[in-house]
């Protein structure tokens, strides 16, 4: 089988309409799917808290494209379950799925609670499924969950970050485990157009202690959370401008010790689940 590293590539796509329940969209997904692969991409993640069934349509209309959650809520999703699903469809497509594992937030989960404790119970009962850990990722943040992610999982797949966090976190993983951050790409040039879209954004996050409080420990301050975020803050957490400023931001990430960065396209032109147009470009932009 494919190392871990080598199937998800350098580079993938993350997204929340790769796993749209409207039927309009579930129609152009399998499509959509097809052609990210043959644009290069290694991999997809699918964002929402998704579950291991919306990953079946994509691995199906594709040959070799990883498909991964990113993250899958273990509030929301039974450990039995989710090992279930997992051990089914890695034996009908070996080696294409990657579950991605999150705590999400006290504000979206009702039942969140001692989520390192919880999120290790879960690790137990997957492994005692028979799920392999190398095949298993953590939407890890701060450093307990970090560790986890290497002695107990395949690697980690960081949301909303700096290359700065990437460093960190290559530091503690080591060399072995996989670091894949998700990173934010606004293909818009004028910086005060591409800042209020980036705003626009990053406005629910702002309102989560998980992403403020890392930010804070990366260095931020409150004021940087202030009027939808400093420039400072949107500069950092996201990519954008010409095709050469958003590349050397990319590969930043790469050179503080990412594997694999997970690219979200974010526009002003609304909720487009599946901005296939953007994702050409972004391809041409990276090749």
């Amino acid at each position: 089988m494919v190392a871990l590293r080598d199937a998800v590539g350098r580079y993938g796509i993350w997204s929340w309409g790769l796993r749209a329940e409207d039927p309009a969209a579930q129609q152009e997904i399998p499509e959509a799917a097809a052609e990210l692969e043959e644009l290069g991409y290694g991999a997809v993640w699918l964002g929402g808290s998704s579950g291991v069934q919306h990953a079946v349509p994509l691995i199906e209309a594709t040959s070799q494209l990883t498909v991964a959650t990113g993250i899958l809520s273990i509030w929301q999703y039974e450990a039995a379950d989710a090992a279930a699903r997992f051990l089914e469809l890695d034996s009908a497509r070996p080696g294409r799925f990657l579950l991605g594992l999150g705590v999400s937030h006290a504000k979206l989960a009702d039942q969140y609670r001692r989520p390192y404790s919880t999120m290790a119970g879960y690790l137990d009962a997957l492994a005692a499924a028979g799920v392999p850990a190398e095949r298993v990722v953590l939407g890890a943040l701060g450093p307990r969950m970090l560790e986890l992610s290497r002695d107990r999982a395949g690697g980690a797949h960081p949301y909303l970050v700096t290359p700065e966090h990437t460093a960190a976190a290559r530091a503690l993983l080591g060399d072995g485990p996989l670091l894949a951050p998700e990173l934010k790409v606004v293909l818009e040039t004028d910086a005060g157009t591409a800042r209020a879209i980036a705003r626009e954004y990053l406005a629910m996050y702002l309102t989560l202690p998980n992403y403020t409080n890392e930010w804070l420990r990366l260095g931020f301050t409150e004021d940087d959370f202030t009027g939808g975020g400093s420039d400072r803050l949107i500069d950092a957490l996201y990519a954008w401008g010409d095709d050469a400023r958003i590349r050397d931001r990319i590969d930043a990430f790469h050179q503080a010790g990412a594997d694999h960065v997970a690219l979200q396209i974010v526009n002003g032109a609304g909720p487009d689940p599946l901005p296939r147009a953007e994702w050409r470009r972004l391809a041409e932009l990276l090749a």
